[in-house]
């Protein structure tokens, strides 16, 4: 069985519906067991992010970047970088906020860049984008059009039950897509050091 974790931070509880969408559609795959962890229990589950797979990081965009929690992790992960503990891992990133834009492509790359220093390997989300087109709608799978990660967003002013079931299909997508790649990195021979 292979494993993927879902590291995720939600200050309003936006981003945690998103990341509960994401272990779904990697739950949804056979062969593959997803764990939601919350960055503020992050200090119970170091291990289990050693023994996984595949993980996935999510945050809201806050000030054009990651959320201090969030941050927080990272830069607490520092000793796991430090012997490379995640190298060779599958990775790949997700964000939400209010603002359709909101400089959520910048959290994006402070994610993907987090992955590199651990030596992870990086999955886009492997969508066109949607919603660019005189036929397109925000019913659209990848509406607001990202390559890197899924970016959702939703009213600052409404509750998580408002979030587009477009947004939270587009985070199914990824976490579907993550559990496809971890199984065809669990089926190939480890990767080592030549």
């Amino acid at each position: 069985m292979s494993k993927i974790a879902v590291v995720y931070h939600s200050g309003y509880g936006h981003t945690a519906e998103i990341a509960k969408a994401v272990a779904r559609g990697a739950a949804g795959v056979s062969g593959v067991d997803s764990q939601l962890i919350s960055v503020t229990d992050i200090s119970k589950h170091w291990d289990d992010l050693k023994l996984a797979d595949a993980i996935i990081f999510g945050t809201p965009t806050y000030m054009g970047g990651v959320s201090a929690p969030f941050k927080a992790f990272m830069d607490e992960s520092s000793k796991v970088w430090a012997v490379q503990g995640w190298k060779d891992k599958v990775a790949a990133g997700f964000s939400h906020s209010a603002s359709q834009g909101g400089d959520k492509f910048n959290t994006l790359t402070h994610l993907f860049t987090f992955a590199m220093q651990h030596g992870m390997i990086w999955t886009g989300l492997g969508l066109l984008p949607g919603n660019n087109a005189s036929k397109g709608s925000v019913n659209d799978l990848n509406r607001l059009g990202s390559s890197t990660g899924a970016l959702t967003q939703s009213s600052a002013d409404l509750g998580s039950d408002a979030i587009l079931d477009s947004e939270l299909k587009t985070a199914g997508h990824l976490g579907n897509r993550m559990a496809l790649v971890t199984l065809q990195f669990a089926g190939a021979h480890a990767l080592t050091e030549v």
